[in-house]
């Protein structure tokens, strides 16, 4: 495993070492004291799949309390995370990762950071481990499509997203509620 710059400060793109051969892979996606070793402590006590089409966006998303480590077990995404700590200064901006079965590559998302994707691919499994259980009262989210954020979605893809995630609020919206910092 290798840790690969970003441009944000705190998430982790990894690189993972795939060993395969003629009868197909193996690919070690969690150990703990590497990940220790690349600056990424947080323990996953939940682990998630799921599986979307080409065109679906899910995000953008955040629980606080909550990290997670996404990876594309079939297919390819491009994975967005943006920064909602208010006193970063890099609130509101984003950066993106293709993740595919392909590349060999997962993302840490830390604490503080929203998280979506669309998947690019015919379809896309996508499985994350996270850090904390889930909390439906405590998940919230904003905008896939704020215009303030401007994240850069795949070109001639006609996105699909969820009731929830249409209707979300914009991210200047709910900045003076967000907990962190």
């Amino acid at each position: 495993m290798r840790r690969v710059p970003c441009e944000l400060e705190g998430p982790v793109l990894v690189d993972l070492t795939v060993h395969g051969d003629e009868r197909g892979f193996f690919v070690e996606t969690y150990r703990r004291d590497v990940f220790a070793e690349l600056g990424i402590g947080d323990e996953l006590v939940q682990h998630n799949h799921s599986r979307s089409r080409r065109g679906i966006v899910r995000g953008m998303h955040f629980q606080p309390g909550m990290a997670k480590l996404v990876r594309a077990a079939r297919g390819e995404i491009l994975d967005v995370l943006v920064d909602v700590r208010p006193p970063s200064p890099a609130f509101g901006r984003w950066e993106a990762f293709e993740l595919s079965d392909r590349n060999g590559r997962e993302l840490y998302v830390p604490d503080g950071f929203a998280h979506g994707f669309c998947v690019v691919s015919d379809e896309a499994d996508v499985v994350y481990g996270c850090s904390t259980y889930y909390d439906p009262e405590a998940e919230r989210g904003f905008a896939y499509d704020d215009p303030d954020v401007g994240i850069a979605w795949p070109a001639g893809l006609d996105l699909v997203a969820s009731e929830r995630d249409r209707t979300a609020p914009r991210l200047a919206e709910i900045r003076a509620d967000l907990p962190f910092g």
